[in-house]
Order: structure tokens, then sequence, then C-alpha cells
């Protein structure tokens, strides 16, 4: 709130030193719009960096299941039953693996969001309002 004083000093301003005020502060806040926006989207960055790591977990563990169904198949032509149903089981097991890595990646992946800084367009809104109000 602007005290009696105040305006009476403001109105005493040119219009010229008036606007120039207005440039200042509206340089100041796109700067600390900026600024909000780059912090954000850095969190959502870290945040969405868990849920990569875990789907590149869940390729890996899928590359190590081609391999022991590789070694599957290749038993499986092989005599006797216990190499093939050995890597059978070793199969199952990575596969069970890698669905649970891709689960909790999507799972992760999907708390993040949008990839828009939400709260920087919020608050440069809620700017434009207030230069509206000090443009009137």
């Amino acid at each position: 709130m602007t005290t009696l004083h105040e305006r009476d000093a403001l109105r005493d301003r040119s219009t010229g030193d008036l606007v120039k005020d207005l440039s200042h502060q509206a340089s100041t806040l796109v700067r600390q719009e900026i600024d909000l926006a780059k912090a954000e989207m850095a969190e959502k960055g870290r945040r969405a960096g868990v849920g990569v790591g875990l789907l590149a977990g869940a390729a890996v563990a899928g590359l190590l299941a081609l391999g022991a169904l590789t070694a599957f198949l290749t038993l499986a032509l092989d005599e006797g039953m216990p190499p093939w149903a050995a890597a059978l089981v070793v199969t199952v097991a990575w596969v069970i693996v890698a669905a649970g890595l891709a689960y909790a990646g999507r799972e992760k992946v999907n708390e993040v969001g949008t990839p828009v800084p939400e709260k920087t367009i919020e608050s440069v809104k809620e700017d434009v309002e207030w230069l509206k109000g000090q443009t009137r």
C-alpha cells in the first residue's frame, strides 16, 4: 500500500521517469520468472531421471532375458531335460524382473507429469495482472 506522501511523490515525477521505473520493474520480474522456470524444470528433470534409470534397468533385464532365451532354445534342441529346464527358469525370472522394472519406471515417469513449468506459468499470469494494475 502506498502512503499519501508516496502518491504525491509519484505525481511529481515525469511520465518518462515512471515508464522507466515500470520498465525496470518488468525486466526484473521477467528475470525472476526465468529463474523460477529454470529451478522448476531442474526439479522435474531430477525426478524423471529416476524413472529413466529404472527403464534402463528394464532394458538390461530384457537383454539378459533374450540371452537366457537363446541359451534355452539352444539347449532345448540338445539332449537332456535339466539344461533347457534350467534355462527356461532363468528366462522366466528375467522376464519377471524386466516387467517389474518397466512398471516401476513408468510409474516414476508418470509422477513427474507434463514437462511444463506450471508454477512459473501461474506466476507469470499473476505478474501480468499486476502490471495491468500498474499501468492504470
